[in-house]
């Protein structure tokens, strides 16, 4: 077998990632994401591995292989990564987002940063592994999912659901946001390891009241007794909650900018971190914002219900509070009912698998610091925790200073540099070594 290069190939394979259309809109339809699985298994099979391409509904497609370790008795790793990306206009972009274009020295689409880049850095170092001869000291198996940006019922909780037997073994994990770096000055960098997940509840809310004539008085009309409680909801200040990851973070990051970490006032340390304040401020507390109202039919008419959809994210620990509260804004006359439920995870920011992250990250960069933060959003390992695996996020990027990439997330001209591509494979390397 011809011995592979990972950092050679990184930026073609998540070019090439790129330019395969795996849109995902929430409902079933689109392209799917057959034809990006069947790349990735066939950039696995050629270096002699046998992985399962898996469909959950026609071209909803997942990629399973387990590569074998020196060790196998013990526990094994799970890499896993999406192959689906959310929708564009492709009018807001410079390049076009299914380009894959390389430009200004880096690799330009929808997915550079969620999460094809991941995805091409987990091809590369395995395939340079193998291809070296180089086995991993316990078993890895590599998982590429379908569905991730609607909650992976088609993916990941269908994996989890029917296939648990292909994860056999699985205590820890890996996989997207986190891992990426950010400058505190030319010689040190934060980096950034997802260690907790808020929860989500994504909910339909509905008010009922009597149908009648838009001239006539109505003291039950649906709509005003909806829009109250939604604009209760909307405009709710929710408490801080300083959560343990929450607080390590703002503490080990508070050292690291040269002032003291004051568990009082929070927000005061979130306002010094620049663009990613968006990205931390809201690990600070519940939320719960409202993002879709609908009513009525005709002008002239007052109609019976009325909905709206909210999306709520609960905080580790907080999610009866966070439901308490809720239902108090809504009052009695507003009913709620998920649309999409999924837990909130927390870990310790420590063991062999963290040492292993750290040290690999230091290993490329003497300037890194591994710190722990909440993602704000979900991710796929909510499903694999079900079956007790223990995840972190950690797609490692030494990014340039000044590339705001936690606001590229959903955003237009997502771009990812070609050195950060290298630099992930080679510490994505050394640890495999260690983990």
């Amino acid at each position: 077998m011809t011995t592979l290069n990972g950092e050679d190939e990184v930026a073609g394979l998540c070019r090439d990632l790129i330019r395969i259309d795996s849109t995902n809109a929430g409902d079933n339809s689109g392209p799917g994401e057959r034809a990006a699985a069947e790349y990735v298994a066939e950039k696995l099979a050629e270096v002699g591995l046998e992985p399962r391409i898996l469909e959950s509904d026609s071209r909803r497609a997942n990629v399973v292989v387990r590569v074998e370790g020196e060790d196998p008795s013990r526990d094994a790793l799970l890499l896993h990564g999406h192959l689906d990306v959310v929708p564009f206009d492709a009018a807001d972009w410079t390049l076009h987002p299914l380009s894959g274009e390389i430009a200004d020295d880096c690799v330009w689409g929808r997915g550079a940063v969620d999460m094809k880049n991941m995805d091409a850095m987990i091809l590369a170092v395995v395939r340079q592994r193998i291809s070296e001869g180089r086995r991993p000291p316990r078993d890895v198996v590599l998982a590429f999912t379908a569905d991730e940006e609607a909650g992976g019922e088609y993916g990941a909780q269908w994996l989890a659901a029917e296939h648990k037997d292909l994860f056999e073994g699985c205590t820890e994990a890996i996989g997207e946001v986190g891992g990426f770096s950010v400058s505190i000055d030319d010689a040190r960098r934060l980096y950034l390891i997802e260690a907790a997940e808020k929860g989500i509840a994504w909910m339909r809310l509905t008010a009922t009241g009597r149908a009648g004539h838009g001239s006539m008085l109505n003291a039950e009309n649906a709509v005003t007794e909806l829009a109250e409680a939604v604009g209760r909801v909307g405009r709710y200040q929710w408490p801080v909650r300083l959560t343990r990851t929450v607080e390590t973070f703002l503490t080990e990051t508070s050292r690291a900018l040269g002032f003291d970490f004051d568990p009082d006032d929070p927000e005061a340390t979130v306002a010094k971190l620049g663009p990613l304040a968006r990205m931390i401020g809201a690990t600070l507390r519940n939320t719960a914002n409202p993002t879709m109202l609908q009513a009525g039919y005709k002008a002239n008419v007052i109609p019976q219900t009325a909905t709206a959809h909210i999306d709520g994210r609960f905080l580790p620990g907080y999610e009866e509070e966070f439901f308490q509260t809720l239902d108090e804004l809504l009052g009695p006359n507003v009913t709620r009912e998920f649309v999409y439920h999924d837990v909130a995870l927390e870990t310790g920011f420590d063991g062999p698998l963290v040492r292993a992250m750290a040290d690999a990250l230091v290993a490329e960069d003497p300037g890194a610091l591994a710190v722990p933060y909440t993602l704000s959003g979900g991710t796929d390992l909510k499903a694999f925790s079900v079956m007790g695996v223990r995840g972190f996020g950690f797609a490692p990027l030494k990014l340039p200073a000044d590339l705001d990439f936690s606001g590229m997330f959903h955003g237009v001209d997502e771009r990812v540099p070609v050195d950060s591509l290298k630099f992930g494979v080679r510490v994505l390397d050394r640890f495999l070594d260690a983990c």
